[in-house]
């Protein structure tokens, strides 16, 4: 706790002698022409002698203004640069008091086109309708830092230690360059791997459909847009990074990025191959690939991957190697092409052991529990292809095609091998053994069509869409099974060796038309109609091994089956939006009539099971901006998920001994009401914000699974059943703000989350209810002394609590701590020194497994040869604590898992930076990405 206190108090105490010794420069910002005040104009202080930015503020809804500033003994220009107006300034020969600058009268541009400002400078921060847009020279980071170490320094903008990126509370969906995709929209590529030092400007707007980017509407989405424009004279040349290194234990890592940029057209080639568990494209100047620390952004199964394309994670190691390429071009002014390719293999290697305690109650209310242990291995290898495509014509001013196709193929192999084991107050009730072999072919490939057409009165559009998916996933699995009975008089053993053939293929088109009209200038109707068809086929065929030959030749028929499904939704509606200064909204409502069409093929019987649907269909959303840097935005949605063909096909899948599942002809659709809040408010006058955010998601119908054991064997029957009235609901809020004096800058985050749920079950026919409560703190503060030194510390704290009705358990509870701190040294020069330390506590591990463990990271470079050379080492988990001991607890058992890890290592890598921009290689610092 006290290494948690003392950085905490050592910036708190550094911000308070700060605060000292500072003036106040304030003012009235007006618009000359109209005398009205004006609102978000950006002022900011410039150093007379060589224009570097000291400090900036933004003007308030009354044109008020007050910037704090350390004592000034240099010349110094005071400027306020609005859209529209001149940029005003004035020269002042030092701050040694307060500056009360009174009314300042700010006359309309001279020059102006559209939407952007001739202007010989450009300010800090400027508020363009719904863009904000950051001009990135105005704030300061190294000359080799990545775009990611930028956008940490932009005001209302911070990255959590999963690497989702939020803007004002709102999470960034899409990152762009140039307006052009990046290696994928998710950004991941763009952020860790361009230097910052091309930057020009970073945009910030609300997400758009391609609908609505070519229809002018405004953006129904909460979430928000990043779009990093290149400087003009950095848009053409060549630059890039290699590193290799090779460390003990035989670990490895090597990368490689190399860009081609020429105006439009952009060429990069990214290629990677480690054994660290790593996607090998986080190439930070401190750790390189290095996961575990600052670099290690996962999902939330534990795999890393980048655009959709995910690698092992967290249970067990991966060796993976990866080729990518991106482009983007302008072929001829009609025509812009943007995609990417990427290759991908992978090797996972993975022991894990488990403990189950599993709680059963009949439906008398009787409890009971029985004990399952287990242990495996496995591994796996996987080649994968990826490929997206975007193109977007221009037919004419009034007229454009745009088509998206993708394909993804996949081929995988993998090995397996269990023992398992029951126990329950009688002893042991069965065990078995389980060895595996199976290889898995899949594709998807995918298109999206969208043609869209302006008419000569604003706001009348006609749009035509047409979707297609269709996967495919075959797969050809051996498995030899030996499973015992030990209090069955009936059943002493189930010994299988088997081939299993599994096929499936699911084919999906949607088409969907459109036209708008507007019956105001703020307000449109669009009436819409789509239709969606839908058809999959499941066929597994499972053979018996011949005694004789040992060929898999006879036919199972209780193991295989057949199911079939055809779904066709027609879908009418219409959509009302509204488009004011101060709020927008929309609101569509529509009916869907569904037809699905069932067949099974098993055991010999062929089985149709038809169901006849028709449900509304509607969503709503409201966005009100009270001011440019508040809005509150709403969205409500009532969704209907059809049941599969596997959930209401009377099919027994008897693949696994112990667990059989059937599906239920009677059953229904999931009907689910969402409702999502948001406020924000973020003064970029102060430097500080908050935003508060709500949900509830109500199930009015819920598909659940119905387990039955049985007591003298504990075979898990299950099947599918319809509860109703569970719902689960959530709510946080977070406060920042940033604070600079001279060299030193200053960032809080201080936020909060919670959730509280209802869910229901039923095990034995006894239905159950779990009420959940969830609470969440966190506190993160970031200190930067100049290029020299940054120190980050965080905590968080989660609290969860589950009371139980009907059930064999009435509560259960658990927390954890975590902390963490990074320390990162530019100091002395050429050197760069980095430290991740993290502790964490988890009271949910059971006992026999250590509940706490320290994760340390260090590593120390040095540049060399005008810094294109970087020679490093680096050492992964310093005290050798890395665990993998998981418990996972729900209504119905608490699970303990434990997973190979990453264990220590100590690596040496080299790295090599070249960029030749405009002909000419850069003197000096060549720059990190």
């Amino acid at each position: 706790m006290l290494r948690t206190i003392l950085p905490v108090l050592f910036v708190l105490l550094s911000c308070a002698a700060f605060g000292q010794n500072s003036f106040t420069i304030k003012g009235k910002a007006i618009s000359k022409e109209v005398n009205l005040p004006l609102e978000s104009a950006t002022i900011y202080i410039t150093a007379a002698k060589d224009s570097t930015v000291i400090d900036y503020t933004i003007s308030n809804k009354n044109g008020n203004f007050s910037i704090s500033v350390k004592k000034l003994n240099q010349p110094f220009i005071v400027k306020v640069a609005s859209l529209g107006y001149q940029t005003w300034e004035k020269e002042f020969p030092k701050l040694t008091s307060d500056i009360d600058m009174g009314e300042i009268f700010i006359s309309d541009a001279v020059t102006t086109l559209g939407e952007v400002e001739i202007v010989s400078e450009a300010p800090p921060i400027r508020i363009k309708n719904d863009t904000l847009e950051f001009n990135a020279s105005s704030f300061k980071v190294r000359p080799d830092s990545n775009v990611e170490a930028l956008l940490k320094q932009l005001p209302g903008v911070e990255i959590d230690k999963d690497g989702k990126i939020k803007v004002n509370g709102k999470e960034v969906n899409e990152i762009l360059v140039n307006g052009k995709s990046f290696f994928g929209k998710d950004g991941k590529v763009a952020i860790k791997n361009l230097p910052s030092e091309i930057v020009d400007k970073i945009q910030v707007s609300d997400t758009k459909t391609k609908e609505e980017k070519l229809s002018g509407d405004a953006a129904s989405s909460d979430n928000k847009s990043i779009n990093i424009t290149i400087q003009e004279d950095k848009n053409k040349g060549l630059f890039g990074k290699f590193t290799g290194g090779y460390g003990t234990d035989k670990r490895y890592e090597s990368s490689g990025l190399v860009n081609y940029f020429k105006d439009k057209q952009k060429i990069s080639i990214l290629a990677s191959s480690n054994n660290i568990n790593s996607v090998g494209f986080s190439m930070d100047e401190i750790f390189d690939a290095m996961g575990g620390g600052r670099n290690f952004y996962s999902n939330s199964n534990g795999s890393f991957g980048i655009d959709g394309m995910n690698f092992g994670g967290n249970e067990g190691i991966t060796q993976s190697s990866m080729i990518g390429l991106n482009f983007a071009d302008e072929w001829f002014k009609k025509l812009e092409p943007n995609g990417s390719y990427f290759y991908t293999n992978s090797k996972t290697d993975n022991d894990t052991r488990s403990r189950t305690e599993n709680f059963l109650t009949s439906e008398n209310g009787t409890n009971s529990s029985f004990i399952t242990e287990s242990s495996g291995t496995t591994r796996r290898t996987s080649d994968g292809h990826n490929f997206n495509l975007e193109l977007e014509y221009k037919i004419n001013p009034s007229l454009t095609l745009s088509v998206r196709p993708s394909l993804v193929k996949n081929n995988s192999e993998s090995k397996n091998f269990s023992e398992q084991s029951s126990t329950n107050d009688l002893g042991l009730v069965n065990e078995s053994t389980n060895s595996s072999k199976s290889n898995n072919a899949s594709s998807t490939f995918g298109n999206e069509l969208y043609l869209h057409k302006k008419f000569k009165r604003k706001g009348r559009n006609f749009g035509f869409t047409f979707n297609n998916t269709n996967k495919s996933n075959d797969k050809d699995n051996i498995t030899n099974s030996e499973t015992y009975f030990f209090q069955d008089p009936d059943r002493t053993e189930d010994i299988r060796r088997q081939r299993v053939y599994d096929d499936e293929k699911d084919n999906t088109y949607y088409t969907r038309i459109g036209y708008s009209e507007p019956i105001t200038d703020s307000l449109s109707i669009t009436i819409r109609g789509s239709y969606e068809w839908k058809d999959y086929d499941n066929t597994k065929s499972t053979f018996n091994q011949n005694a004789s030959s040992g060929q898999y030749s006879e036919f199972n028929n209780l193991l295989s089956y057949g199911l079939m499904s055809k779904t066709r939704t027609f879908n009418p509606g219409a959509s009302f939006n509204v488009r004011k200064s101060k709020y927008s909204g929309g609101m569509t409502l529509g009916t869907k009539v569904i037809r699905m069409e069932n067949t099974s093929q098993y055991d010999g019987t062929t089985t149709h099971v038809d169901k006849n649907y028709v449900y509304p269909s509607a969503n709503a959303w409201f966005n009100y901006r009270l001011s440019k840097s508040k809005s509150f935005y709403m969205y409500y949605n009532f969704d209907v998920q059809l049941p599969t063909a596997a959930q209401i096909l009377p099919v027994v899948d008897l693949t696994n001994p112990l667990f059989q599942i059937s599906g239920n002809p009677d059953l229904n659709p999931t009907k689910n009401h969402s409702l999502h809040l948001n406020y924000n408010n973020y003064d970029y006058a102060s430097k500080s914000g908050f935003y508060l955010y709500a949900g509830f998601n109500y199930y009015e119908q819920q598909i659940v699974f119905s387990r039955v054991f049985n007591p003298v064997d504990l075979i898990n029957r299950a099947d599918y059943q319809n509860i109703n009235d569970t719902y689960n609901s959530y709510g946080g809020a977070s406060w920042s703000k940033s604070i600079k004096r001279e060299q030193h800058t200053f960032r809080f985050d201080i936020g909060a989350n919670a959730n509280y749920n209802l869910n229901k079950g039923l095990t034995n026919n006894a239905l159950y209810e779990a009420r959940g409560l969830g609470l969440s703190p966190q506190v993160r503060i970031a200190w930067d002394y100049g290029e020299l030194l940054t120190i980050e510390p965080s905590y968080t704290y989660t609290w969860n609590k589950t009371n139980y009705e009907n059930y064999s358990v009435s509560s259960s509870s658990n927390f954890t701590h975590n902390f963490k701190i990074q320390t990162t040294s530019h100091w002395p020069k050429h050197f760069v020194f980095g430290n991740d330390f993290g502790y964490t506590y988890n009271s949910n591990i059971s006992d026999g497994y250590k509940k706490d463990f320290y994760l340390l990271n260090t590593s120390l470079g040095y540049n060399f040869m005008e810094d294109k050379l970087l020679l490093k080492v680096k050492v992964y988990d310093v005290l050798n604590q890395n665990q993998s001991a998981v418990r996972y607890i729900n209504p119905e058992s608490i699970e303990d898992i434990q997973n190979t890890v990453l264990k220590r290592y100590a690596m040496f890598s080299l790295t090599y930076k070249i960029e030749k921009f405009g002909g000419k290689k850069k003197e000096g610092n060549s720059f990190s990405f």
